[in-house]
């Protein structure tokens, strides 16, 4: 019998509140990809952290290459030959990436991290990226690539990856594919997370899908429907959404006219005249890959970029180049940005004071004091609304999933009832029954009589969910089209800024 590359026996682990493994068991062959499938809070994450020597398990037994092992910390997994990409990103903004790729090295290795034979891994797997870039100034997608590259820096014989395809560009995400189908002819093996089941289906050899932290069934998903394998995973078949057609926008709630601004330090994209317009009851799409612009646009919309001239934003009818975002939640705006944790959560704080974050003084404290059993009440029925998994409302952020993470932060920002929502990336790591409530929420905003602008990478789900989508490319904005009159193969032309060739 041919000795697996990584074998996982009865692996257990209890948090307070939470058994997140429960007697798991899998088992990885060389050259393989084996995917873990399974619903936000399913333990796939706690599973590879275990792998991955950041955590220990409470049971079972670890074998490398049919050898027992003890993995007391990452160093230990490197050392073995355990690379991993987690879905938080693991890096110093203040350093370049030549350096945070030096830091995750073992020790002896360090040439390995130098600039030019790190230019030559990015060349070779086409990641785009400068090794003498600050992290600080990348896009998020562009940090991933890091992550990704530092992990292939060590040429690892088993590497982990968790949800690595969520902010990549359908180039990027060809060109990661190849990559990976390259290091596993070459012996590499590879442990794929995914709520994307297209992809699984696509990529991977087999497919161990978890259920409440147990191993429900290991499967080939290529002779598996995608429905099959949501209905596996769930336990229960997914309701196709409807989406009302698409109708005439109502009165202007956002509008942007001639919006330029230059790029930030360290960054090579700013924007160039953007203009557009939100009307109530539509949603409206902006496509375009990793870093050319999006992440700015945001931060100008959200209030978080200064400098932006009064009048190149209107809100609700009002100038609103010059407001803050607290100013800008006061006249209706919510924003999602795609940085959930740290950005969109403090880490640290529970969720019922996250929920502090963005909610009006006047609900969040009476008489100079907060009003802690509201902020609970608070956390809770968002918990209750969008199925997060969560032992309770005062849990710390940082000890969600990332999906359950992405839940409550945008049901918190959908329970402030707003009349215009901006969301970075909006089902970005959420499972596909999840993707599905959120989808939902954001089409009842719009029949409700609010709107949405949804900046995603996801061409499918813009052409989904959206009225309108348009297109980012080098800091400018192509005219927005009805959904009707798009497919991928434009939006993937316009992506390369080729939209003179498609009038609107």
């Amino acid at each position: 019998m041919a000795v697996h590359r990584l074998e996982l026996r009865g692996i257990t682990k209890q948090y307070p509140g939470v058994l997140a493994n429960d007697d798991v068991s899998l088992a990885v062959a060389p050259g393989e990809i084996h995917a873990v499938l399974g619903e936000n809070g399913a333990g796939k994450s706690t599973l590879v952290k275990i792998v991955y020597g950041v955590i220990a398990p409470d049971a079972g037994e670890i074998l490398w290459n049919g050898r027992p092992v003890r993995l007391r910390a990452p160093d230990d997994a490197r050392a073995l030959g355990i690379g991993m990409v987690f879905q938080h990103f693991q890096l110093f903004e203040t350093l370049t990436v030549a350096q945070n790729v030096s830091l995750g090295l073992p020790a002896g290795r360090a040439s390995r991290g130098d600039e030019a034979s790190l230019a030559s891994l990015i060349e070779r797997y086409r990641l785009d990226l400068r090794p003498d870039a600050y992290v600080g100034d990348l896009s998020i997608g562009e940090r991933q690539r890091v992550e990704l590259l530092r992990a292939l820096a060590t040429r690892p014989q088993l590497l982990i990856l968790d949800e690595p395809t969520s902010v990549l560009s359908f180039a990027a995400r060809a060109a990661l594919f190849s990559t990976l189908r390259q290091l596993a002819s070459e012996g590499c093996s590879i442990v794929y997370i995914s709520h994307k089941l297209a992809e699984i289906r696509d990529l991977c050899d087999r497919c161990t899908v978890l259920r409440a932290g147990r191993t429900v069934a290991t499967v080939d998903p290529r002779s598996m429907s995608q429905e099959a394998l949501a209905t596996l995973m769930l336990g229960s078949a997914v309701n196709e959404i409807r989406v009302p057609a698409s109708r005439a926008g109502g009165e202007p709630l956002l509008g942007v006219r001639g919006l330029s601004i230059c790029a930030p330090p360290g960054q090579r994209v700013g924007l160039r005249d953007v203009s557009f317009e939100l009307r109530a009851g539509e949603i409206l799409g902006v496509a375009g890959m990793s870093g050319n612009g999006q992440g700015l646009l945001f931060s100008a919309l959200s209030g978080e970029e200064t400098g932006v001239p009064h009048d190149a934003i209107h809100l609700m009818g009002r100038p609103a180049g010059n407001l803050g975002p607290v100013e800008r939640r006061a006249l209706g705006l919510r924003a999602i940005p795609e940085e959930r944790l740290g950005r969109g959560s403090v880490p640290d704080m529970g969720l019922d004071e996250n929920v502090l974050l963005t909610l009006p003084a006047a609900q969040a404290t009476r008489r100079g004091w907060l009003r802690r059993r509201h902020l609970v009440a608070a956390a809770a029925r968002i918990i209750d609304r969008y199925g997060v998994k969560a032992v309770s409302p005062r849990t710390p952020a940082r000890n969600l999933s990332g999906g359950n993470l992405q839940k409550f932060v945008v049901g918190r920002e959908l329970e402030g009832a707003p009349r215009v929502l901006v969301a970075a990336q909006p089902t970005w790591g959420v499972d596909v029954g999840a993707a599905m409530r959120i989808r939902e929420a954001l089409i009842g905003l719009r029949h409700a009589g609010g709107a949405a602008l949804i900046i995603s990478e996801d061409i499918d789900e813009l052409l989904a969910i959206c009225d309108r989508v348009a297109v980012m490319a080098g800091g400018s904005l192509s005219p927005a089209m009805a959904r009707d009159r798009l497919n991928a193969e434009i939006l993937s032309r316009w992506m390369e800024g080729r939209w003179d060739h498609d009038p609107a």
